[in-house]
């Protein structure tokens, strides 16, 4: 039988710290410019709420701004994470691609799922080639609710997946492998909290462990 894995992006496959504070002082330097913020840049307000998508991460940081300004801190944002990305700056978590591999090997079918947007998660895949293992990668903004339990359904859907889990470090991830049907593997990486990732069937603290859940799955 074929496992399907969908693995969430930030905080589980690519070390999002690595470039947030960089490129979120990035835009709020930007911001600053246009004398439009003259406090620190809230990097601890933002990691509070990693995971979530980011137009309620403008509306958290930016309370008292228009929607306009937000859209446009929003695609600003975006576009120094890319630049960073692509210029090397990020990281993937220890033992991703050897992860893939080991699951591609024992005929498991890998998909992303993240509240990332399309823009910056093509950019994670294409530094990194992960194409080379994931059969597609998925953003929250193809689905209109912006409900990461309906993004993985679509997955579910798309691909007739029948037994699988879900791979992530937020309550989020949890949720949407519940509301679907599938085994829950939670990630006690950088942003993880103890409260959400009590409800996960599964905690691992690294990605390697997956090579000893996977034939338990199976059974």
């Amino acid at each position: 039988m074929t496992q399907s894995l969908i693995f969430d992006m930030d905080g589980t496959l690519f070390q999002t710290d690595k470039i947030l504070e960089l490129s979120l002082n990035d835009a709020f330097s930007h911001l600053r410019s246009l004398n439009k913020w003259d406090e620190e840049t809230p990097i601890d307000k933002y990691r509070e709420i990693i995971g979530v998508p980011l137009p309620k991460v403008w509306e958290t940081l930016l309370p008292n701004h228009s929607n306009e300004e937000r859209e446009q801190m929003d695609a600003y944002f975006l576009e120094r994470l890319v630049e960073n990305i692509s210029e090397g700056k990020g990281a993937l978590y220890p033992n991703v691609k050897e992860v893939f591999s080991y699951l591609k090997e024992n005929n498991s079918s890998i998909y992303i799922a993240s509240n990332g947007l399309t823009e910056y998660l093509k950019a994670i895949v294409s530094y990194y080639h992960l194409d080379e293992w994931v059969t597609e990668t998925f953003s929250i903004q193809q689905i209109q609710s912006l409900n990461k339990s309906d993004l993985v359904q679509s997955i579910i859907k798309k691909y007739c997946i029948t037994n699988g889990a879900v791979v992530g470090d937020r309550l989020s991830d949890i949720n949407a492998t519940k509301d679907n049907g599938l085994v829950s593997i939670g990630c006690n990486f950088d942003f993880a909290r103890e409260d959400e990732l009590s409800q996960a069937d599964i905690v691992i603290d690294d990605l390697n462990e997956l090579q000893t859940i996977l034939p338990k799955l199976k059974k």
